[in-house]
């Protein structure tokens, strides 16, 4: 894989024609240049369906027979999810496809007229432009496996966002009509809780419903683990509720309304992730990253998503880039300004490698020593949150190792930053 800013230049040759390309939601603008910025043809419309692509690919194939050119890229800004179908297009038609930073033609756009406008004419320009100086990324689409894993992921994501919506929304209501609810019981999700909340969820009902009440429910849904003990202690904390009394019945539904939707979420969530693990099941040396204490099936699940066929890296520095996770330095002159981490690419990965370290400082030994000697050493200690950054770039290098060489978790070769200083001191 290419890089670097020179690289991405050397592959524009004087065969090359470059169409810049300003996405919308129905129609596209596009316009096309040669790579010293020469401009070919006039500004083409085209609507956002298979019509409008083969009017596209039809003006890029007249342009390219009569400036005598061979090879095409298209650059785009990723403007929301209206870029993919194109992309899609232009790949599968042998077309390459490059996405240009928006911040970048925010900023660029006035270099040819000192104008801050912006219009569906000038900006194709500008992203072309971008393109030809070679201030563009190729990006990467997913296919097969990956692809799969990627969309399956992201549909676990929003179920999750949904169901802790959910939770507090329940919360939110047990706080205003049974706030007493949770002395009787450690969480509302539990099977005997939601019970209640089915049957009898306000402290009016409970007083009805008496102890026995309370208990011929559970044992008619052949519950052992409650009993009277727990039913008088709910009973007791009904008696001296002091929820709101007023607009039970509206209050009563929206509460089953909210039961309704969290069973829902939770049979969605069961069927998504029997999936992700079918989907695991088929990449090779997986279940290796499985057997790693700390590291389980959404970890690895959410690692595979995001970076998708892991061999298009050549190093584990680059998925660290990819990331988020490189250090960029504020220095001018004798100043020398704080090193932080860029926190650019994927900020999914990143946030998922962060989730993932925490536990695996608490329950995995050898993470748990670097950790300890990260922020202890004398030659240079980390705080602990560098200490943190620190152990995410060596997960990474740790699931490139089992990945790309399908070998197994070393935990001794884990410890090697700590070896290594100790016998160069003794050498």
């Amino acid at each position: 894989m290419k890089y670097t800013q020179n690289d991405r230049i050397s592959q524009l040759t004087e065969t090359t024609l470059i169409v810049g390309v300003d996405i919308a939601s129905q129609i596209h603008y596009a316009r096309a240049f040669d790579f010293r910025g020469i401009e070919h043809g006039k500004v083409i419309k085209f609507t956002n369906n298979r019509e409008g692509f083969m009017k596209l690919q039809l003006w890029i194939k007249d342009l390219s027979v009569k400036c005598k050119k061979d090879h095409v890229v298209i650059g785009m800004e990723p403007t929301g999810h209206y870029w993919f179908s194109l992309a899609e297009h232009a790949k599968n038609h042998g077309l390459k496809v490059v996405l240009v930073n928006p911040y970048h033609v925010k900023r660029f756009k006035e270099l040819d007229d000192n104008n801050p406008s912006k219009n569906d004419r000038k900006d194709p320009k500008t992203i072309a432009m971008l393109v030809k100086d070679g201030r563009y990324v190729t990006p990467y689409i997913p296919e097969g496996v990956y692809s799969e894993l990627r969309t399956a992921m992201s549909i676990r994501n929003r179920i999750t966002r949904q169901l802790s919506s959910v939770k507090n929304r329940v919360k939110r209501w047990l706080a205003i009509y049974f706030p007493e609810f949770n002395t009787a019981f450690a969480s509302w999700e539990g099977k005997a809780a939601q019970i209640c909340l089915e049957k009898f969820p306000t402290p009016l009902l409970v007083i009805e419903q008496g102890v026995s009440g309370i208990t011929h429910h559970w044992k008619e849904a052949r519950l052992r683990a409650v009993g009277i003990k727990r039913a008088t202690k709910l009973y007791k904390a009904a008696q001296c509720s002091v929820g709101v009394s007023q607009g039970l019945m509206a209050a009563r539904e929206e509460l089953n309304l909210l039961l309704e939707e969290y069973t829902l979420l939770k049979r969605q969530e069961q069927r998504i992730m029997a999936m992700v693990e079918g989907l695991l099941s088929q990449i090779p040396a997986c279940q290796e990253l499985l057997k790693i204490k700390g590291v389980g099936l959404i970890t690895a699940a959410g690692f595979l998503s995001e970076v998708g066929d892991i061999t298009r890296f050549d190093s584990p520095k680059q998925i660290q880039k990819y990331a988020g996770l490189n250090l960029k330095e504020n220095s001018s002159g004798k100043h020398k300004g704080r090193t932080t981490i860029s926190k650019r690419g994927r900020s999914g990965l990143r946030a998922l490698l962060f989730r993932t370290v925490m536990p695996l400082v608490a329950k995995n030994d050898e993470f748990r020593e670097l950790h300890r000697y990260y922020t202890t050493r004398s030659d240079n200690p980390l705080t602990k949150k560098q200490s943190l950054v620190a152990l995410m770039c060596k997960l990474i290098r740790v699931f490139y190792a089992i990945l790309t060489k399908n070998v197994a978790y070393d935990g001794q070769k884990m410890l090697s930053d700590i070896q290594r200083p100790a016998l160069q001191l003794a050498a």
